[in-house]
């Protein structure tokens, strides 16, 4: 099975990348499913082995790439709603906040 995961990994990889995924996420999707590979395979190999691979992989791609859509989308949101009253004077939910002091984190 190692050989064959080996053979399949570069294919794979090639068949996102031609489908439209930068390199290094795609290099990512490709090895969780490959991992994932290691995991369920040994209960019984699939019919077409690259197929389940590419199903796998390009599934992982596109849940990274809806996860950081969102992430964005969020983060612009937070920056065009203007600062509420009080957080400029260090207060949140009513009081007052309290940093910690004394401990140093290392």
């Amino acid at each position: 099975m190692e050989d064959l995961l080996r053979r399949l990994g570069p294919r794979v990889l090639g068949v996102l990348v031609r489908r439209g995924a930068d390199f290094a996420s795609a290099e990512d999707a490709v090895q969780k499913a490959l991992i994932e590979a290691v995991d369920r395979w040994p209960e019984g190999m699939p019919s077409d082995p690259q197929a389940w691979l590419v199903t796998v992989a390009w599934r992982r791609w596109l849940g990274h790439v809806r996860s950081e859509t969102a992430r964005h989308r969020r983060e612009r949101a937070d920056l065009a709603e203007p600062p509420q009253p009080g957080w400029a004077r260090g207060q949140c939910c009513g009081g007052p906040v309290r940093w910690p002091v004394g401990r140093r984190h290392r």
